[in-house]
C-alpha cells in the first residue's frame, strides 16, 4: 500500500512549500535581528514545518515544544484542548513565536496564546504553515503565514489523519472515502 494513493489531489508541492518557508524565515530574521526568539512548535504536526523553518532563519534562535490534543481521530477539532507536553524553558520575558502547522477554528491556538500570556513573555507572534481562514471561530492574528488552506481536509508535511500521512513531502487533499468509513 502506498499512502500517496489515498490523496485526491496535491494542493501545494514540496518546492512551493520550501520557497514560501524561505520567505517567512527571511522576514523573521529581519524582525528579530537583535533578539533570540524562542520558537515553540505545536506537536506533532508543527515539527516538520519547524525543522525546515529554523534551517532558513539566519539569527540565533531557541526551540521548544508544546504538545496538545484536540482532534483525536476526527477530521474536526473537538474544541477541548489537552496538554500532552509542557514547555522545557521558562518563557517569561522571551520573544515567543508559536509555530503551527494549520490554524483551523483557532480555538486551540487561542487556548495556547492564553497559556503563554499567563507565563509573561515579552511578545507572542504566530507563524502558521496553513491558515484555514474560512473556519475561524475566533479572532486570531497570524503574523507569519505561508498559505491559505481551502475548506478541505488536508494532510502531508506534518498534517495527519489518525496519525498517518505526516511523512508526505507535499500538502494534499485526502480522499473522502478514507475518513468517511
Amino acid at each position: 500500500m502506498n499512502i500517496k494513493d489515498d490523496i485526491e489531489k496535491i494542493l501545494i508541492s514540496e518546492k512551493e512549500i520550501q520557497e514560501k518557508i524561505k520567505k517567512v524565515a527571511s522576514q523573521i530574521s529581519k524582525d528579530y535581528k537583535d533578539k533570540t526568539p524562542l520558537l515553540i512548535s505545536i506537536l506533532k504536526g508543527g515539527v516538520v514545518f519547524l525543522t525546515d523553518l529554523m534551517r532558513y532563519i539566519e539569527i540565533p534562535i531557541e526551540i521548544d515544544f508544546l504538545g496538545i490534543a484536540s482532534y483525536g481521530s476526527s477530521t474536526k477539532s473537538s474544541g477541548v484542548v489537552k496538554i500532552t507536553k509542557d514547555f522545557n524553558y521558562d518563557i517569561s520575558g522571551r520573544h515567543i513565536i508559536i509555530v503551527e502547522d494549520i490554524v483551523d477554528t483557532g480555538l486551540s491556538l487561542k487556548y495556547i496564546i492564553n497559556l503563554i500570556k499567563w507565563k509573561n513573555p515579552e511578545s507572542i507572534k504566530i507563524c502558521a504553515l496553513l491558515d484555514k481562514e474560512s473556519a475561524h471561530s475566533s479572532d486570531i492574528k497570524i503574523d507569519y503565514k505561508c498559505f491559505i488552506a481551502p475548506d478541505e481536509f488536508v494532510v502531508g508535511y506534518g498534517l495527519d489523519y489518525s496519525e498517518k500521512y505526516r511523512n508526505l513531502p507535499f500538502i494534499g487533499v485526502l480522499k473522502k472515502e478514507i475518513y468517511n468509513k
